[in-house]
């Protein structure tokens, strides 16, 4: 795989992870996938970055999925073990992840979108489970983050004919945030990032943990696990400051203590 798959632009206090293969429309191996785990663990333990952006290079794609050429002779058990601690060690990240989809985002590119917190999307971009027309299936949460965000009944269409789905309708059904025109879903994505990353970090992070949690847990526990964290932010300097600043009507100075 040749230098710089994954190029990182720091905009303090946002960052901006751009995967570098256009001629290969970004596709996914499990050297990049590593790589790009690495440089989103430096971001999150960065205090600067309170937000990254996510996109592929060049306009054709976002990632078009896996590099069925690294996959065509891999063994069952080289498959069940090897890449899907890098996919892991993304789902972990702390810091909200936005994806700027331009393209097509198929296979393992639609399920790397989808471990984003927040996905923007140009008009002309297109998702799609196609694993199912090369005789496999998704691997990486592609049926289980469909099904819980778009539904049994999409999500087995969806993964069962292979078929490309529009931004559009991706939008309606609640997968994609914004819809942009073409060319302008980066410039969203960091106009985004900028407003989130202005707020307090300690509850940004408490929020994103929560509503991943809400995935995992019934909702007893849920609301418990949501009660626990919010009085955990009553500890915090970044509350008073909050607090003290919208009763002095001006602005917060967040520090993220």
């Amino acid at each position: 795989m040749p230098e710089h798959v994954i190029l990182v632009t720091r905009e303090e206090p946002i960052a901006l992870a751009t995967i570098n293969r256009p001629e290969k429309l970004n596709a996914l191996n499990w050297a990049l996938v590593a790589e790009l785990a690495d440089h989103f663990e430096e971001l999150d333990a960065d205090p600067a970055i309170g937000c990254i952006v996510l996109t592929g290079a060049g306009e054709k794609a976002f990632a078009a999925g896996a590099d069925i050429a690294e996959m065509a002779e891999r063994t069952p058990m080289e498959m069940a073990t090897g890449g899907f601690e890098a996919w892991d060690r993304i789902r972990r990240i702390k810091t909200p992840i936005i994806a700027a989809v331009g393209g097509y985002a198929l296979g393992g590119g639609s399920e790397l979108a989808m471990h984003a917190d927040i996905i923007i999307a140009s008009e002309r971009a297109k998702f799609g489970q196609p694993e199912i027309l090369i005789g496999i299936m998704p691997g990486a949460g592609g049926t289980q983050r469909l099904a819980r965000t778009l539904g049994k009944y999409r999500a087995m269409e969806i993964c069962l004919t292979g078929e490309q789905v529009s931004a559009r309708e991706m939008h309606a059904w609640g997968l994609v945030n914004h819809v942009v025109p073409d060319g302008q879903h980066v410039e969203e994505a960091k106009q985004l990032a900028r407003k989130i990353a202005r707020q307090a970090p300690l509850a940004t992070r408490m929020i994103k943990e929560a509503i991943l949690a809400a995935y995992e847990t019934p909702l007893e526990v849920g609301l418990t696990y949501e009660k626990r964290l919010f009085a955990m932010l009553f500890a915090t300097e970044d509350q008073k400051e909050g607090m003290r600043a919208f009763l002095e009507k001006r602005t917060p100075e967040f520090r993220g203590k």
